[in-house]
């Protein structure tokens, strides 16, 4: 395991995000990571550098306990080729060579398998759900959602507020108060959360993402903040709710997506990592589909040789 950065590689910074957007622009993702929102906000714990080669961007990421791996090249260029250069860069800084959280549809259209193997990643695979189902929460399977919500709306004196710069330290004061509530500080992965959405926050105006909070009588109770992942579908990067009101939750994810996203058809509310309570929480919406995500390997036999 190294730290190691590749040959012209670069650290991510808040300058390139004209040219992540421009490369997603002409290739849509259908992956939450492939933001580049998501990347930044995250930079500290997965410290990703990229590179720009042959019409894709290249990134690798560099945890710092963990050992190196790179995300799927995205661009207009050969992503073939790129997945091979890609390749070529990880074998110097990581004995594993993984590409992690491939989607489906890039491992189905690149990922050949005389060369690679592919493994199925569940808890990384992304819940996409229907935003008018989430908005008008209809049949008996949402009964118990739409009970939540009326249980919220008719008990509590609200305001939903629309993010702007001028909201930004209530959106900080109100995350401050969730660290408190959840001892982040005793959890290393709370505290790489609270860092990631603190990052996000103070970079509102040039991210360009949107944000949502409730106001429950006089303090923000619930935030939400996402954006458009591509001409259909919205991706969810972060949800907080006071966990000691009832039906908060609800409540949150119904009222972004009827202020924020109803003009969208989806909404990629990102992955469980495996944690049961987060599973059976996101299960519990029904999603539409799953975005499945594979990790991806170098064959022995057909490893590249210089």
């Amino acid at each position: 395991m190294t730290s190691e950065i590749p040959e012209n590689f670069k650290p991510l910074e808040m300058v390139d995000k004209e040219v992540f957007d421009h490369f997603l622009a002409l290739d849509p993702p259908e992956i939450s990571e492939l933001s580049f929102t998501n990347l930044f906000m995250w930079r500290k714990k997965n410290r990703p550098v990229w590179l720009e080669e042959d019409g894709c961007v290249l990134v690798i990421m560099r945890p710092m306990n963990s050992a190196p791996f790179g995300i799927q090249p995205f661009g207009p260029g050969d992503k073939g080729k790129a997945l091979e250069a890609l390749f070529e860069y990880l074998r110097n800084v990581s004995p594993q060579g993984q590409i992690q959280r491939a989607g489906e549809s890039f491992v189905e259209k690149w990922v050949v398998p005389e060369r690679f193997s592919s493994t199925f990643d569940r808890d990384n695979s992304d819940y996409v759900y229907l935003v008018q189902d989430l908005i008008d929460l209809a049949g008996r399977r949402y009964h118990r959602k739409k009970h939540q919500l009326n249980r919220f709306t008719r008990s509590s004196p609200f305001e939903y507020r629309e993010m702007d710069a001028e909201m930004v330290e209530c959106f900080l004061d109100m995350q401050e108060e969730w660290c408190k509530m959840k001892d982040c500080e005793d959890n290393q992965d709370l505290v790489s959360e609270d860092y990631a959405i603190r990052e996000a926050l103070t970079h509102f105006e040039e991210l360009g993402y949107r944000g949502g909070a409730i106001q429950v009588d006089t303090k923000l109770e619930a935030i939400s903040l996402g954006e458009m992942l591509d001409s259909q579908t919205a991706v969810i990067h972060v949800e907080k709710a006071n966990p000691e009101i009832p039906g908060l939750y609800t409540a949150m994810n119904h009222l972004f997506c009827v202020h924020a996203w109803s003009g969208a058809r989806y909404v990629n509310r990102e992955q469980d990592l495996g944690i049961s309570g987060l599973r059976t929480a996101k299960e519990s919406y029904y999603p539409h589909h799953m975005v499945r995500k594979y990790i991806v390997t170098p064959k022995l036999d057909g490893l590249i040789t210089d």
